[in-house]
């Protein structure tokens, strides 16, 4: 089933506040994140949570799974790409684009990034700069 589209400007709207930006990068740190580490984490009410991640579900940004009687919260990373998306084609030039290639160690800091020579550049091991 095909997931229905997310509008950037409710998302930007959902990121817009502190604490719900503070809960989007918990959530990003991990594949899956218990929704009782919020609890520890951030400095308000269950309450105030809930209304908080109701918000960002409600934006499209995260998923809530219920396994037993924990819930679970996964990132929705496609709907980051899609506004990153539109807001590039608002200033676009060049983007350091990901690879589909299997990550390896980070280059060295000295090492410059380098840009894509052509649209026939194979080399997918790095990170490259497009326009």
């Amino acid at each position: 089933m095909p997931r229905e589209s997310v509008a950037a400007t409710e998302v930007l709207k959902a990121l817009s506040d502190p604490i719900r930006w503070n809960i989007v990068q918990q959530i990003a740190q991990e594949e899956e994140f218990a929704c009782s580490v919020l609890e520890d984490t951030l400095p308000v009410s269950k309450t105030t949570i809930s209304y908080h991640t109701k918000i960002l579900t409600q934006a499209g940004l995260i998923e809530v799974h219920k396994r037993g009687r924990n819930y679970f919260y996964t990132l929705r990373r496609d709907v980051l790409r899609g506004v990153i998306d539109e807001l590039w084609k608002l200033a676009p030039g060049p983007r350091l684009v990901e690879s589909a290639a299997p990550e390896r160690p980070a280059a060295p800091p000295a090492e410059e990034p380098r840009l894509a020579a052509a649209a026939g550049d194979t080399d997918t091991s790095s990170g490259l700069l497009t326009w």
